[in-house]
């Protein structure tokens, strides 16, 4: 029986949503963020990351998205959502699959980040923080994030889903950032495709049943 390993408002969700997709059972163990927002170090009994997502199946630990969406694809799906090797949308599905976490997630992060910075720190540093963030935020974030935004307009302009004309592991991996950015960014509601992807996964009967099953979701601000 695989068991995933869920932290509450995490990455995690996209593991019940293709467990869902697939049809598969599965145990639930739930972790409550800490305080701080950091996930309890009781997780680390299971990985020594103390990170989530992690499944559990038999002997087997694995953790990150893309590692645990492909190996439950492969071992429980018959390959299910990922397209035939050596198709364009086999490429185009490697390349989100890699592109969610390693390029789109971690500028969102940092956004994230600086934008707290002010709060974060005692009260007569606050001005100074606020300079260091607006300014980080207007030469270096802001400017990114609004070339991803409308480079993943134009992929979503080209075909239905990310890796091509049908559903894939892919979308489920593209799934966090795009609903963050969704959260945080006013520059979202100005571009239709991604906000149409959005409402589409949201949509599917299995993501509905991963968030019932996981408890309420909500994108960290």
């Amino acid at each position: 029986m695989i068991t995933v390993h869920h932290l509450e408002n995490s990455r995690s969700q996209r593991i019940l949503w293709m467990l869902e997709e697939l049809g598969l059972d599965y145990e639930l163990q739930r972790y409550a963020r800490e305080p701080s927002m950091q996930a309890p170090a009781s997780l680390r009994a299971v990985h020594p990351l103390g990170k989530s997502p992690v499944i559990t199946d038999g002997d087997t630990t694995l953790a990150e998205s893309g590692a645990i969406l492909e190996y439950l694809s492969a071992v429980y799906g018959g390959g299910r959502f990922t397209p035939a090797a050596g198709t364009p949308e086999w490429l185009h599905y490697t390349y989100f699959m890699h592109y969610a976490e390693g390029s789109l997630m971690p500028l969102l992060f940092m956004k994230l980040v600086f934008g707290k910075l002010p709060e974060r720190v005692p009260f007569l540093m606050r001005p100074v923080a606020r300079a260091i963030s607006g300014g980080a935020d207007k030469t270096l974030l802001a400017p990114q994030i609004s070339n991803h935004f409308a480079f993943l307009e134009g992929e979503l302009h080209k075909r239905e889903w990310f890796a091509g004309a049908s559903f894939s592991a892919a979308d489920i991996q593209m799934s966090f950032p795009l609903e963050a950015a969704a959260a945080r960014s006013p520059l979202f509601a100005r571009l239709p495709k991604l906000k149409a992807f959005v409402d589409r996964i949201q949509a599917r009967p299995a993501y509905k049943r991963a968030v019932e099953k996981g408890g309420h979701y909500e994108i960290l601000k």
